[in-house]
């Protein structure tokens, strides 16, 4: 079945994406629109504006543009805190039906873009895949404890940084990395991350989300016999995920996201896969789309 609880931020204007890209190399404003446009009418909550190292003022005048041709609210995707200041500025929520923006993204090193929050109220995600050492170094989680004990720290920021903080205005993003080279154990560190956030009472209410195709990178659109495995996979992730919590995704329109049934073949595989180590799991993956 479909996945109606489920909430998508549009993932198509992102400079990273090289389709996008393009439109944004030949000055194809209106195509970007279009990408907005579409992503409403597919049925995206929020849309995602993400311009790359382009200048500030860009930002701005995008926030504009979009904010015209939809009423749904934006994610101000970005780790530049000048052009996350100028597309927070530039955003009219009352042209959202005065929903708050979210701002994607605040790590523990980038805790100055609370900053921006005084001018512009916004639903942070908070990033809970790398800490701080005692000599302020990034260091990156790479157990399910780490992972959870610094999003009880962001958490804790967040609620001394935003003026009418509750946990359902902030976005734990727990981090998620491609399944087909995850040799590391990844996945079972945001599984586990997110049973622990979701039994937390103290987080009760608090959304997650993360970049749902980043999971599917590199992996081919289709198995050996045709069936899908970007969309099954993805699909049986949700599945696994979405009772531990996971709310949101930023994904794609195009995607037919849903739940799927305990003997499904992608649920078999990622079952598999949380018994596994090493390079067992991207043979166990590549067994499923061969």
């Amino acid at each position: 079945m479909s996945i109606e609880v489920l909430t998508i931020i549009g993932e198509s204007i992102n400079d990273s994406v090289p389709s996008t890209h393009q439109l944004f190399e030949d000055s194809n404003i209106e195509g970007i629109l279009e990408l907005a446009k579409y992503q409403d009418e597919k049925g995206a909550k929020y849309i995602d504006v993400n311009i790359g190292l382009r200048e500030p003022g860009f930002m701005a005048d995008l926030v504009k543009k979009i904010q015209k041709v939809t009423s749904k609210p934006l994610s101000i995707d970005t780790p530049d805190i000048e052009i996350a200041a100028a597309g927070l500025e530039a955003y009219q929520p009352e042209l959202a039906n005065h929903q708050k923006p979210i701002l994607n993204s605040i790590s523990r090193l980038r805790l100055n873009m609370f900053d921006l929050y005084k001018n512009q109220p916004f639903i942070p995600i908070l990033l809970t895949t790398e800490d701080v050492n005692e000599n302020g170094e990034s260091v990156m989680n790479h157990t399910a404890e780490a992972t959870y004990n610094t999003a009880k720290k962001m958490m804790k920021i967040a609620e001394q940084s935003m003026d009418d903080f509750s946990n359902d205005q902030c976005i734990l993003d727990p981090g998620i990395v491609p399944i087909g080279s995850d040799s590391e154990g990844y996945f079972k560190r945001l599984m586990e991350s997110a049973a622990r956030i979701h039994s937390d009472p103290d987080l009760a209410g608090v959304n997650m989300s993360v970049g749902l195709s980043n999971f599917t990178v590199m992996l081919p659109p289709k198995c050996a016999d045709g069936s899908p495995v970007k969309s099954a996979l993805e699909s049986a992730f949700l599945t696994m995920a979405m009772p531990l919590g996971l709310n949101m995704v930023i994904g794609s329109v195009k995607r037919k996201y849903r739940i799927l049934e305990e003997s499904h073949p992608a649920m078999q595989c990622l079952s598999d896969i949380l018994q596994l180590d090493g390079f067992d799991v991207i043979v166990r993956v590549m067994e499923f789309y061969s």
